[in-house]
C-alpha cells in the first residue's frame, strides 16, 4: 500500500484554488492553460485509480461530487467507479458520488488500516495531517509556469523535513508532472 499525493502546485508552491471554485481573487490559475494540461488522467495513475481508493477532505469531496457524476469520458468513468474515502465531521449523505463514505474516526487510522493504495488529490487539510504522521510515499505534482506570490501551500513553512527522490518528469501541456517518493532513511 501507498499514500499518494497528487496536486496542482505553481512555481512558489501555492495549492490553492486552481480552479477558481474557491473564489479566491487568483483563483482558475491551472485552468488559465488551457483543458490539455488539466484533463483526463494528467497524474498518470492509471491502474493505481482502478485498484485504489480516494482520500478526500470535506470540500474537495463536494466540490468532486458536483462535477464528476455527470461527465462520461473514460477518465470520468475511472472516478466514478473508484471507492472514495471522505473525511468529514458533517457530511452525512454521500449519495450524490456513488462509492463514498465518511470516515469513522480518525483518517490517521483510516489510511493505516487500507490495504489498498491511498490516492489523495487536493483536499491540503488530509495532506498535512498525513505528512505530520510521515505516511505519504509519493507526490504527483503537476506543476504550472505561474507564481502567484500567496495562497495554501503544499508544504508549509513549519512541515516536517522530508528528503525526496525524483521518479520521474515530464511536459503535460503547459504544466510538468513530476513523481517524487519519500527517499530512504
Amino acid at each position: 500500500m501507498s499514500v499518494i499525493v497528487i496536486e496542482f502546485v505553481t512555481l512558489d508552491g501555492i495549492v490553492s484554488d486552481p480552479d477558481g471554485s474557491g473564489g479566491t481573487p487568483a483563483g482558475g490559475w491551472a485552468f488559465r492553460h488551457g483543458p490539455e494540461t488539466v484533463a483526463g488522467d494528467k497524474f498518470r495513475l492509471g491502474s493505481t485509480l482502478d485498484d485504489g481508493v480516494l482520500l478526500l477532505g470535506r470540500t474537495t469531496w463536494q466540490l468532486f461530487s458536483r462535477i464528476w457524476p455527470g461527465r462520461d469520458d473514460p477518465f470520468a468513468a475511472r472516478m466514478n467507479a473508484a471507492p472514495k474515502l471522505v473525511v468529514s465531521r458533517t457530511v452525512t449523505d454521500t449519495s450524490a458520488w456513488a462509492n463514498s463514505q465518511v470516515i469513522d474516526g480518525s483518517v490517521i487510522d483510516a489510511v493505516k488500516r487500507e490495504e489498498s493504495d491511498v490516492i489523495i488529490t487536493g483536499s491540503l487539510s488530509v495532506v498535512h495531517a498525513l505528512m505530520a504522521e510521515e505516511l505519504i510515499d509519493e507526490y504527483r505534482l503537476l506543476t504550472f509556469p505561474t507564481i502567484l506570490g500567496t495562497g495554501r501551500r503544499l508544504f508549509p513553512d513549519d512541515g516536517p523535513r522530508t528528503d525526496l527522490e525524483c521518479l520521474s518528469s515530464e511536459r503535460a501541456g503547459a504544466a510538468v508532472l513530476v513523481r517524487y517518493r519519500r527517499a530512504a532513511r
